[in-house]
């Protein structure tokens, strides 16, 4: 069942999460023995990051495939969703050790992940609710 509109979310997260290795979240200056060094916060730059992004955007194209399990689809949207907020808290803290610096536009991209997990949850709880109603009346 690939036309119900979560699919649609969840391969929007996981667009989004894989357009967080093109682009930059943060953009500042370092200061390290005297000398001023640009830098920037991508998931590139550290390793958590990395793995959180990697994550975030693997479970989203899983889920996508396990349309039939509405509860273990259910399940590994809301882990994406906790570790899309866990990643903005990274890169938040992250940008915090740099002087000087300035949130990149593409950092939207970040921002969209986890909205588009919740509106995939939110489709897959409205498909099992309408599935357990149409069970009652059989």
């Amino acid at each position: 069942m690939f036309q119900r509109i979560q699919t649609i979310w969840l391969l929007l997260a996981a667009a989004c999460s894989f357009f967080t290795f093109k682009f930059p979240f943060y953009s500042g200056t370092k200061s390290v023995n005297g000398t001023v060094q640009s830098e920037t916060v991508e998931p590139g730059s550290h390793l958590g990051l990395l793995i959180i992004s990697v994550a975030v955007g693997v479970i989203a194209l899983i889920t996508i495939f396990i349309y039939k399990n509405r509860k273990l689809q259910f399940r590994l949207c809301m882990a994406g969703l906790l570790l899309s907020i866990g990643d903005l808290i990274l890169y938040y803290s992250l940008s915090k050790s740099l002087e000087n610096g300035v949130l990149a536009f593409w950092s939207i991209f970040a921002f969209a992940i986890p909205v588009f997990y919740f509106l995939a949850a939110r489709g897959i709880y409205r498909d099992e609710k309408l599935v357990k109603s149409v069970d009652r009346l059989r």
